[in-house]
């Protein structure tokens, strides 16, 4: 087996705490050179970020209160997955709610661990294209602003400790590889049946 001696196996498990949204386990672990230890984790559904470009260049991103934290973050849109929800299907539903915004052309760019020392979240990157604004339709209890900017004022902020949320300065790697031509994306027209 692939890294067999880096590799832990679970022995025993037990749910600490379970909410409407995070679910708290502990584990114990055999560890490769057969002692045990053990692990606490946050057991997390998933979610979606989408680096949105306008035609003009810009970028749209939200502001936000982050309660945990006690301050208004600057992010991409981003939310969770629902139960059994495709990604790509969670990624236009939280860009046309939080933001109004529609999109005509996407391209999944990969998935990134936001937290593996404690948690199990997944949150899968897309790209936006072809923008068409509308009505946004925020969900019960939310509150943000919707706001656009170049990339290079982005890179500032990401430089300067205004944006410091992790999936957005890892969204932001993504947009300069991709606006360099270092990387590329496999864009896709949205079908009418909402596949793409």
């Amino acid at each position: 087996m692939p890294d067999s001696h880096l590799r832990e196996e679970a022995t025993d498990s037990e749910l600490l705490f379970e909410g409407k949204f995070l679910v708290a386990r502990r584990d114990t672990v055999r560890l490769p050179d057969g002692h045990s230890a053990t692990r606490e984790y946050v057991v997390h559904p998933g979610a979606v970020v989408v680096v949105p470009l306008l035609d003009d260049g810009r970028v749209v991103l939200e502001r936000q209160f982050r309660y945990p934290i006690g301050h208004v973050m600057t992010e991409f849109p981003a939310g969770k997955l629902d139960a059994g929800e495709d990604p790509f299907l969670c990624g236009q539903r939280e860009l046309l709610e939080e933001t109004g915004y529609r999109a005509r052309e996407w391209a999944h760019a990969g998935a990134m661990h936001l937290a593996v020392a404690y948690s199990t979240e997944i949150i899968h990157v897309y790209f936006a294209r072809g923008l068409e604004l509308g009505a946004r339709q925020l969900d019960h209890g939310e509150f943000l602003d919707v706001i656009a900017a170049t990339p290079e004022e982005l890179l500032g902020w990401c430089r300067d400790g205004t944006v410091t949320d992790a999936k957005t300065l890892t969204c932001t790697l993504w947009l300069q590889n991709v606006q360099s031509g270092a990387w590329s994306l496999d864009w896709q027209p949205l079908d009418g049946a909402g596949g793409a």
